[in-house]
């Protein structure tokens, strides 16, 4: 109630843990801190954040125009509300190697388990876009170490995401990746790759812990949990799923009210008053006032 009972330190523990049980991870993205409970009651154990999410949650592109603190106040909300080891896209660290040092500090101070940075040019794109381009090898291994070097906590996880398979190749993007493990990361995000050789490739090339990007409309396929389990992957990231869905939903939503001058076909559809109230924990707040729970719902809401 009011805050989750977990502490930041908690929860990248928690995470690292995870990420060493040789289990795959399947992380959903939340589309905002409400939707961060609904994966923990569901039975997830970790949560993510897509900048892709956040862009198109202000209206935006991706590509690049959200602001650090920007990104960095969506996690502090979210953070708040769950006890699920959260992950946040940082985007290309939001400018040079310094801006990337402050970002992992801003990450840190807002409750994350950890960020992946890109290895794209700024402004960036989506990662299942052509056109993509991506900055030489050097400056961002300068952009890993120093992230590294801000990092405060040890056990704050530092990822890196590599574009290169779609602009250099997919031996390439390996070199790459293990030139950024060496640099200080973790963790390896390899963006867009093609089949599931591609993925077996990459596994066993590095060992470290690596992620495997499930966004639908995409370049590679929506390989199954079971799949990525054998082929050795720690997480699998739905980063776009609950707001295509909601979205979805919405825009359904919006036709039949146009077309029926009603929302009652909908009513079915909708999250209960009840539901909504049990999740945000109302009777809970009894201890804190007794003012704020004293009603009682009418049958079937």
């Amino acid at each position: 109630m009011l805050h989750t009972r977990t502490t930041p330190v908690e929860r990248r523990r928690a995470f690292r843990a995870a990420l060493a049980s040789g289990r795959l991870l399947r992380m959903p993205g939340a589309v905002n801190p409400y939707s961060a409970r609904l994966i923990e009651e569901a039975g997830f154990e970790a949560a993510y954040l897509s900048g892709a999410v956040l862009a198109a949650d202000l209206g935006l592109p991706d590509i690049g125009l959200t602001t650090a603190t920007e990104v960095a106040a969506r996690a502090q909300q979210t953070t708040r509300v769950t006890g699920l080891p959260v992950l946040i896209d940082a985007d290309t660290g939001f400018g040079e190697p310094l801006n990337a040092a402050r970002t992992v500090q801003l990450m840190e101070d807002a409750g994350l388990a950890g960020l992946h940075l890109e290895d794209q040019v700024t402004p960036k794109r989506c990662g299942h876009l052509d056109g993509k381009s991506v900055v030489p090898r050097e400056e961002m291994t300068r952009r890993i170490r120093a992230a590294a070097d801000a990092r405060r906590d040890p056990d704050f996880l530092l990822m890196a995401r590599t574009d290169a398979r779609a602009v250099e190749g997919l031996a390439a993007a390996i070199d790459r990746a293990k030139a950024y493990v060496d640099a200080g990361a973790d963790a390896v995000f390899p963006e867009a790759l093609a089949g599931e050789a591609e993925f077996a490739a990459f596994r066993e090339a590095l060992d470290v812990p690596l992620l495997a990007n499930m966004t639908e409309f995409g370049k590679g396929p929506l390989l199954d949990a079971r799949t990525l389990e054998d082929l050795g992957y720690n997480i699998a990231l739905y980063p776009v799923t609950l707001f295509r869905l909601a979205m979805g939903a919405v825009e359904d939503g919006l036709r039949t009210l146009a077309e029926d001058g009603t929302q009652r076909a909908l009513l079915e559809r909708m999250q209960t008053r009840s539901r909504l109230y049990e999740v945000l924990g109302y009777e809970q707040y009894t201890a804190f006032d007794a003012a704020v729970f004293d009603f009682t719902l009418p049958p079937g809401t």
